[in-house]
């Protein structure tokens, strides 16, 4: 990926991260998990998946289901940012004027399907990958749970269900922020090793940094990684990226702010921005 490519990813999770901001003051949101998954939601739709706007009926499309429904911010402004979906219709969010809320609805154009009760959506992208398996299409069928999401058994129930069909179409990404809710996973049920849980499904299972977008090219262009295995994607992420004030801060799960607090992150997040641009290019250097 050429240093332009890099500048306009960057520049695009730049601007979904003030969209998750400014939807704090709007009936608040659960900022630190959507901070989390930006970087993976923006690249996943600008480098790695066949779909337009004006095609998404089209039958060859690939689809991405978000799983972890509480991180919709950062798939709303994506939306935003890709011409997909008016910036001020996030204004009415939380309003009884508009179908933006907390979780994924499919009345927004490009959302798949409704999520928020966790561990459903697997098992419903398994579904869409075996109807294109059937129908002999090559769509790429994308998930991304958060790794709190893999206490629920029906996601465990579905991973069984995906690598005995060897359904290599599926792509499942885990956000590893290591936080669910209020609590780190693995005070309360720890997942590790979780590299080898999944690989005792019989799944090929690669490690990237969910915030380089260098790396995440790396890892998707080897997908399918296994014939006739499920990939799956271990991203690790930070909870609260972009946000020192709040990063991997347990306490800071669903926020409500002030219009004044929302400024003063607004600020916070340009200033980090501009501290880790000067450090990647002493580092490119």
């Amino acid at each position: 990926m050429n240093k332009i490519e890099l500048t306009e990813l960057a520049d695009i999770s730049l601007k979904v991260r003030e969209h998750i901001i400014r939807l704090t003051a709007r009936g608040g949101c659960f900022i630190g998990a959507s901070l989390s998954c930006t970087d993976l939601i923006v690249y996943l739709y600008k480098r790695f998946l066949r779909i337009s706007y004006s095609k998404l009926d089209n039958p060859d499309r690939d689809y991405l289901f978000l799983s972890k429904g509480h991180d919709v911010p950062a798939l709303y402004g994506t939306f935003a940012e890709l011409g997909w979906l008016d910036a001020v219709r996030l204004e009415n969010h939380c309003s009884v004027n508009d179908n933006i809320y907390w979780h994924p609805n499919r009345k927004i154009p490009g959302v798949e399907f409704h999520s928020g009760s966790l561990g459903h959506l697997l098992a419903v992208s398994a579904g869409v990958a075996i109807d294109c398996k059937m129908k002999k299409k090559k769509n790429k069928v994308v998930t991304i749970l958060g790794d709190g999401e893999l206490n629920e058994g029906s996601v465990w129930e579905s991973i069984l269900v995906t690598s005995s069909l060897k359904l290599d179409n599926l792509v499942i990404v885990i956000d590893r922020n290591m936080l669910q809710a209020n609590m780190p996973t693995e005070r309360l049920i720890p997942l590790e090793p979780l590299e080898r849980k999944f690989e005792s499904f019989n799944c090929a299972v690669k490690t990237v940094n969910g915030h380089d977008f260098n790396d995440m090219e790396n890892v998707f262009d080897q997908f399918p990684f296994e014939k006739k295995r499920v990939s799956v994607v271990i991203a690790e992420t930070e909870r609260g990226k972009g946000l020192p004030s709040i990063t991997n801060k347990a306490d800071r799960w669903f926020c409500k702010f002030t219009d004044e607090e929302v400024d003063g992150l607004l600020q916070e997040l340009h200033g980090n921005n501009k501290a880790e641009l000067k450090s990647n290019t002493m580092m490119v250097r």
